[in-house]
């Protein structure tokens, strides 16, 4: 009964949030950029966290001091469904996925999506693909902070699947820095008992912003590896 709940109140939630969408859309493109950003990020922002509450979990973030005003790309593993909730919610900063193509079906959330500059990706067409990489490098450049899980799908547990490097063309292309961020617990949320939604403690872990003076003369499979790297020890000194 939990589980069908924790979904109607979404629901509820998500459909309260049209009249704010609305507004969103009318806001004048003369307003500056990231104030703007911030406008629009305020509404998923409050219902993600009003869901995750529900679930009776807890949220702890560390590191949040090495969060930049300027934007990023960070880079997350994948443990569950929860993952996009926890980001929203906890981050404080606007961001933008790189998404499945079916999300675009979803009536609600994927217009506010594409509110927040949210690319949709079809991983049966290469060349679909390449042009996502085109329409994240562009937010970026025009001051939105982008996530991306580079495992490509959900770990659905405490392991960490190997990273794929083609998504960190985003950051490198628009030069901006890239933040590795690990996420550890989101899979006992629903994932771990069958599809019931349950609450877990949940750590959501920043790093150090890797700069592009630093990671220039990567190449990109060495880049991801790094990447996986830190988040991986970072799993590990939690306990798991």
């Amino acid at each position: 009964m939990k589980t069908a709940m924790i979904y109607l109140y979404s629901a509820i939630l998500v459909i309260g949030s049209v009249p704010k969408l609305r507004r969103a859309k009318k806001i004048p493109e003369s307003v500056p950029y990231m104030e703007k950003a911030n406008q629009i990020f305020h509404t998923p922002a409050t219902v993600s966290k009003k869901v995750v509450k529900k679930t009776k979990t807890n949220v702890t973030v560390v590191g949040k001091e090495k969060l930049i005003k300027e934007p990023v790309l960070f880079v997350c593993n994948h443990q569950g469904i929860f993952d996009i909730l926890i980001l929203l919610g906890y981050l404080d900063k606007p961001i933008g996925f790189i998404a499945k193509k079916e999300i675009k079906k979803i009536p609600i959330i994927s217009k506010w999506m594409e509110e927040l500059k949210c690319v949709f990706i079809d991983r049966s067409n290469r060349r679909a693909a390449i042009k996502v990489i085109d329409d994240g490098v562009e937010s970026l450049e025009a001051g939105q902070s982008m996530v991306i899980f580079p495992e490509g799908t959900r770990s659905k547990s405490s392991t960490v699947n190997e990273f794929k490097s083609g998504s960190l063309r985003l950051g490198t292309r628009a030069s901006v820095p890239i933040i590795p961020i690990t996420i550890n617990g989101t899979y006992r949320m629903l994932e771990e008992d069958k599809g019931k939604v349950k609450g877990a403690n949940i750590q959501l872990t920043i790093g150090d912003p890797i700069y592009p003076d630093q990671y220039k003369e990567m190449k990109h499979n060495h880049l991801a590896k790094y990447l996986q790297d830190i988040i991986e020890q970072t799993i590990e000194q939690s306990g798991e």
